[in-house]
């Protein structure tokens, strides 16, 4: 008879589970397109510069001391080596989380029924041995181990531990995209501080002309050969050039400071060698083909194993709509007197049973999280296509970044020879009364400005080159 209603209530138990089930949302679609252009303008060369390690790459000793100090010390890479930490102990979480979980207790209380309750009543009639009744302050204790297991028939845990690992990986890459663009800040701001070092000269030896020809000047108005005006004028450009000079100063003090901080240390000079910056010759860069890029690339990759995760998020996410099944167990011993505990098999306490359960109303918090989960999955695969779309973009637009600087270079060191002659040819002219003292401060004026900007134009050629190194994905090795 108790067997007849059993079965219809767990006939329809099924059925509800059956029903929960059904008309569960669909994953949006995100395949993932890696198809990129074949070639950058006409090279077809596979060598890839991104290959060479950073302290080849990077030939000077001071640079390399340089780079090799901010990789110890450098805060914001440490950081990203304790997030790969707390990404390792998700996936030592997730892995727990596939296995039962095991427990064991004591306990121990008392517990008095009130007599005249149908409870009451009946215990105060019972006997446990011949001539004894139980207790009407009845104490409890227990010792028993406790298990529960969640079984994964819908793979939700194995996901939850793929999606822990790939994130453990996606930790990585982060670590060495940053890594990555600490070593072109780096030497970015080295090559900087050695273009404030050359321009700081150049004005200084702009200074000591321009004083020479301010005494000339003043030689000449007490010959009534020039006027208090051409005088002035001069005494101005001085005055002038010492401002530049303490500007030039002050941005080399602050690039060391920002050299000091990304090597994770209080100021200090740093070293360097002043007089070898104009003759350093950037180096050839091989970019190999665009779709080296996916290889080299650590935001790529970060990217790729972030929409990786946020696919097996979306599964996770599914999985909640089905069914789920949970094993628990105990077994023990149990007892209202200590002595009790040892009497086998009347004291031993055990259980076992099985939980299949699944939403069946109010599903809407759960169709929540899947749309979430959907939505974080497709805002992945776009930033994933931004980043392979922003690679390249940055590598075409450097290599004609350095294509322009080279001819640019070419044409302002003629500039700066042809304004140079002209100094010392204006010079001649003045002294001779062939040219007037405006074409003098004019001439050295100009030729100030011109070997500042070839120096700056070298500056711009040097960090190109680091540039590009960082974006085919070099400086991780």
């Amino acid at each position: 008879m108790i067997k007849a209603k059993i079965y219809p209530i767990i006939a329809l138990s099924g059925f509800c589970l059956i029903i929960a089930s059904c008309k569960i949302p669909k994953i949006a679609q995100s395949e993932l397109n890696k198809t990129m252009p074949t070639f950058y303008d006409h090279t077809r060369d596979s060598i890839n510069t991104a290959n060479t390690p950073w302290k080849s790459f990077f030939n000077n000793p001071y640079l390399v001391n340089l780079i090799d100090t901010a990789l110890k010390n450098n805060q914001e890479l440490n950081i990203t080596l304790q997030e790969i930490e707390q990404a390792k102990n998700d996936i030592r979480f997730t892995k727990g989380l596939l296995l039962p979980s095991v427990s064991v207790g004591l306990a121990a209380g008392v517990e008095k029924i009130g007599r005249y309750t149908s409870q009451g009543a009946g215990d105060a009639s019972a006997d446990i041995t011949p001539g004894k009744r139980v207790p009407d302050a009845l104490t409890n204790i227990t010792g028993a181990a406790y298990a529960s297991w969640e079984v994964d028939i819908w793979k939700k845990l194995h996901n939850a531990k793929k999606a822990a690992i790939t994130r453990y990986l996606s930790t990585v890459e982060g670590k060495n995209f940053v890594q990555t663009n600490l070593v072109a800040e780096v030497a970015n701001s080295y090559y900087e501080l050695l273009a404030f070092d050359n321009q700081k000269a150049i004005v200084e030896q702009s200074i000591e002309l321009q004083k020479n020809a301010l005494e000339i000047l003043k030689v000449q108005k007490q010959a009534a050969r020039v006027t208090e005006l051409a005088v002035k004028k001069f005494e101005a450009e001085v005055l002038n050039s010492q401002s530049l000079r303490y500007n030039i100063l002050q941005q080399i003090t602050e690039t060391e400071n920002r050299i000091n901080f990304l090597l994770g240390r209080y100021p200090q000079e740093i070293p360097r060698d002043k007089d070898s910056f104009m003759n350093l010759m950037p180096q050839s860069i091989n970019v190999g083909i665009p779709s080296q890029l996916l290889a080299n690339r650590p935001d790529i990759k970060q990217a790729e194993l972030d929409l990786t995760a946020a696919k097996l998020d979306v599964k996770i996410a599914r999985a909640e709509f089905y069914p789920s099944l949970d094993i628990s167990a105990a077994l023990g011993l149990q007892a209202f007197k200590a002595s009790y505990l040892t009497k086998l098999p009347e004291s031993m306490l055990y259980s076992l049973a099985g939980d299949l359960a699944g939403p069946l109303i109010n599903r809407n918090g759960i169709k929540a999280e899947f749309y979430k989960a959907n939505s974080r999955q497709l805002q992945a695969l776009y930033n994933y296509q931004r980043t392979v779309l922003n690679a390249y973009l940055e590598v075409s637009t450097q290599l004609s970044n350095i294509d322009n600087l080279g001819k640019s270079y070419d044409l302002k060191s003629k500039e700066v020879d042809a304004l140079t002659k002209s100094i010392d040819i204006s010079n001649d002219l003045f002294k001779s009364a062939r040219a007037d003292y405006l074409e003098v401060l004019l001439t050295q004026r100009d030729a100030l400005s011109s070997k500042l900007e070839l120096i700056e134009t070298k500056r711009l050629q040097m960090n190109s080159v680091v540039n590009i190194y960082q974006e085919l994905g070099g400086g991780i090795k």
